[in-house]
């Protein structure tokens, strides 16, 4: 056949694709309400790859093997809404662009916490002011490392973290009485569960750092950008700050795991109770639900070419530790950007 036929062909699936993409709202049958037109429907969520490739710590330093826990991934499907990858080493233009596709950013767990890694987060924080700033609504969910790279970047101190022993257990929340939950990540939560999250240990733990509430609230930066939410405990009962919440920005950082209960079997630790695995799903509910309302609609097709669809993960939770599914990535992703 002719190359004609080929490009013609290819021609039409792209057009069709594209078309399927951008028909954000089908019609709508009789005695249905109409959906919310201030909403978008197909969030896309960017979540930035951690160095090393996730499978039990095989390859732990490298600038050119990065990886995205699938249960982040999972975390984000469960909630409606789809994913790209953001390879921490993209060049800056990529970046970019690939944060122009997205309607919401994670920055996930791990250990990484200087170098190219930590200027690749500065720069998309940066990029999260600038946005939500300049009027489109973009939401930030930072955890656990997230949640401590956060506070050195807004306390512009690299050195703020102090040690805390909570390698690995799982933990209550306990909510700070003079705060309004209403419009934060708890807003959703019935009351009987957050009466729970202050008793039962319902969400898993994993820092070795942190920050207490008093070098929290003594810092300037930090305590005129985030509300303490909740604090929690570690094995030698010292307090740590597990939960903040920008005042005007849609960010929120945890220093817990919300994405586990539901999506991780590699520790014993993890709690995967009924009510647990509703923590995962709540959370998740409004982190998505912040994301529909950004008014970002980008080209649907570099959507489509973007997605971690395009992508294979690799089951490692044989070992029975770390991350039960991983996609790992070998250098910047390819795409038509």
């Amino acid at each position: 056949m002719s190359n004609y036929y080929f490009i013609t062909i290819s021609l039409f699936v792209a057009v069709v694709a594209t078309a399927i993409e951008s028909s954000s709202e089908l019609s709508v049958p009789a005695g249905c309400p109409v959906p919310d037109p201030r909403l978008n429907y197909r969030p896309v969520i960017g979540i930035i790859s951690h160095p090393g490739d996730g499978a039990s710590g095989r390859i732990v330093n490298s600038t050119s093997v990065s990886y995205v826990a699938a249960s982040y991934v999972k975390f984000v499907e469960s909630a409606g809404a789809r994913v790209i990858p953001l390879l921490f080493d993209d060049s800056p233009q990529v970046l970019n662009q690939k944060l122009d596709l997205v309607n919401g950013v994670i920055f996930p767990g791990g250990w990484a916490r200087k170098g190219k890694y930590f200027e690749t987060v500065k720069a998309i924080f940066k990029k999260v002011l600038e946005k939500n700033d300049a009027g489109e609504h973009f939401p930030l969910l930072a955890i656990n490392l997230g949640f401590e790279l956060l506070m050195m970047i807004v306390s512009k101190d690299n050195n703020i973290l102090e040690k805390f022993s909570v390698s690995n257990q799982a933990s209550k929340l306990h909510f700070v009485e003079t705060v309004n939950i209403e419009d934060t990540v708890f807003g959703r939560f019935p009351p009987t569960l957050i009466k729970k999250l202050s008793k039962e240990c319902l969400v898993l733990q994993r820092n070795k750092y942190g920050l207490s509430p008093e070098k929290f609230q003594a810092n300037d930066d930090l305590s005129s950008f985030f509300i303490m939410l909740t604090t929690s405990t570690d094995t030698r009962n010292k307090v740590f700050v597990s939960t903040l919440q920008a005042e005007n920005y849609p960010i929120t950082a945890l220093q817990w795991h919300p994405e586990k209960s539901a999506f991780e079997w590699g520790s014993a630790a993890i709690p995967h109770s009924e009510d647990a695995v509703q923590v995962t799903q709540l959370v998740a509910n409004y982190f998505v639900s912040e994301a529909r309302k950004s008014s970002n609609k980008p080209d649907a097709q570099k959507v489509l070419d973007n997605l971690i669809y395009n992508y294979s993960p690799t089951y490692s939770g044989k070992a029975g530790k770390g991350y039960d599914e991983v996609y790992i990535f070998n250098g910047p992703a390819l795409s038509s950007l």
